[in-house]
């Protein structure tokens, strides 16, 4: 079992590829992941289970060494806020996009990245303590730069739900991790034991997250212009460049690095 987790953790690009193509072709296969079991978000659960995995992949030893070096944190929260917006306006800007597009793309570039960069960090092997970190405070102070952003660089006034985006990821973040740190402090073996298994655990769960989400929007995807998916797709790209740059000019390490181009990436 060791080994097969093992490969299925090596090889989760491939796995999510194949996902993807799944909910591409059968779009109705994993609506699932997407609804409701007993009136709990599948869809929670499944990125609860993730960030819970990797609470006992870390300690609060690790979050103490991210706390000493605030600057880090600082520089992962103005990339953020600034990098990806202007970075959004720039390209709807070149590809003349219509007002409600960029109206769209630049609402996504003031947004925080929210559980989405924990993961993909973890199974990037970034740091994962600096990603969460980064998330949390991005989160904390996104209902003054995402509406402030928005309103700055487009005129436009947005309606903004700070509470609601806050429980959020108090429940699917913060929580389970806490959980995961108290199992790897109070039953190391346990977790220990565990770790063989949570890289193929969490590929498969973001795999399921791929194939839902995919699927419910492949109407919209094929409807799309090829436009917007061009400027979509270098927004992110070009957002993960300047954020691996931006940590390379402040001297942190790779993993550092890792974490705070997928943060401002996504």
């Amino acid at each position: 079992m060791k080994k097969v987790c093992a490969l299925i953790g090596k090889y989760f690009g491939v796995i999510a590829v194949i996902f993807l193509i799944i909910g591409m072709t059968l779009p109705t296969s994993f609506s699932w992941v997407l609804g409701k079991v007993g009136g709990i978000s599948v869809l929670s659960v499944l990125l609860g289970v993730i960030m819970f995995g990797m609470g006992m992949t870390m300690s609060v030893h690790d979050f103490a060494l991210v706390l000493k070096r605030p600057k880090d944190v600082f520089f992962g929260a103005c990339a953020q806020y600034f990098v990806m917006p202007f970075l959004a306006y720039v390209l709807s800007t070149i590809f003349q996009l219509d007002p409600a597009l960029t109206v769209g793309v630049v609402l996504v570039g003031t947004c925080p990245g929210g559980t989405s960069s924990n993961v993909i960090t973890f199974m990037s092997k970034g740091d994962v303590p600096l990603s969460v970190t980064m998330t949390s405070v991005s989160t904390l102070i996104s209902p003054i730069m995402t509406p402030l952003l928005t309103y700055l660089i487009i005129g436009q006034r947005i309606s903004f739900d700070p509470v609601g985006m806050f429980l959020s990821i108090l429940q699917i973040v913060i929580v389970p991790i806490a959980l995961g740190l108290i199992v790897k402090s109070f039953l190391p073996k346990l977790a220990d034991t565990a770790t063989d298994y949570l890289p193929a655990v969490s590929a498969l769960a973001i795999s399921f997250l791929i194939a839902g989400i995919i699927g419910a929007s492949r109407d919209a995807i094929l409807n799309s212009s090829g436009i917007i998916l061009l400027v979509v797709i270098l927004h992110n790209c070009l957002g993960y460049a300047l954020g691996f740059f931006i940590g390379h000019l402040c001297g942190m390490s790779w993993k550092k690095m890792v974490a705070l181009s997928i943060e401002v990436g996504m």
